[in-house]
């Protein structure tokens, strides 16, 4: 079996670890440089993250309880893609996010927004030969967060993407259109490109609405290159 090679990406795509207007982030990241281990046959092979892991109802948060989840449904659809735009195949996606309230069902969560009975926000799913992945969910709502005064997050939901071993996870956040929150909020806001930035911002599908349904989003993730989406910090899961 051959290693992985990996070419980095364009200045400016991804935050630096250490972003003032994050606050949390003075408190934990890295204060010595970075030193790049690389990957062996032990980290690139195994466990498997097969089929065998996923339940009925993984990929549609919607159906995971007897009744109904609050709020608006939505379904999220995409590809996984290398750098060079090849589909990456049968690669574990994860999913977790805050119901239509904006709060997630976390003990650490208790900002007066009532939980949702009908809704845990986490799914999982596998893609197919060619890349492609897709979710049924609800739309979540904005939350307060303290980082500063008046803060809110935007809506949105986390993402979480596997190679061919836990070593390879890499995370990132998907959020919507035109949100009024963007400007102030400092974890968007630390992308240093703007255009890494907007790859960070899911796509309106009318093509895949479903008529009386669910409103649709298209958002590809990309692992590497030019095109490479944002990725972050696994300690961030604001």
């Amino acid at each position: 079996m051959s290693l992985p090679v990996y070419r980095p990406d364009p200045e400016g795509t991804h935050p630096p670890l250490g972003s003032p207007g994050y606050r949390s982030t003075a408190l934990r990241h890295p204060k010595q440089p970075l030193v790049l281990l690389p990957q062996m046959l032990t980290e690139v092979t195994g466990p498997l993250l097969g089929p065998g892991r996923l339940g009925e109802h993984d990929n549609d948060l919607t159906r995971q309880h007897a009744g109904e989840p609050q709020g608006q449904r939505i379904v999220v659809h995409g590809r996984l893609l290398d750098g060079d735009g090849r589909p990456v195949r049968n690669s574990l996606v994860e999913v977790w996010q805050a119901n239509a309230g904006g709060r997630y069902r976390h003990t650490g969560d208790r900002w007066p927004s009532p939980l949702d009975p009908n809704f845990d926000g986490v799914g999982r799913t596998l893609t197919d030969d060619d890349g492609h992945y897709e979710f049924t969910t609800i739309k979540p709502g904005a939350y307060p967060w303290k980082n500063h005064d008046n803060a809110w997050r935007p809506a949105h939901i986390h993402f979480s993407v596997f190679g061919t071993s836990f070593t390879q996870r890499l995370v990132t956040q998907m959020y919507f259109p035109e949100d009024p929150l963007f400007a102030q909020d400092p974890i968007f806001n630390s992308i240093p490109d703007e255009k890494a930035r907007q790859r960070m911002v899911s796509r309106f599908d009318l093509e895949r609405t479903q008529p009386e349904w669910a409103l649709a989003y298209e958002f590809d993730i990309v692992l590497r290159g030019r095109d490479a989406s944002v990725f972050e910090d696994e300690e961030d899961d604001e």
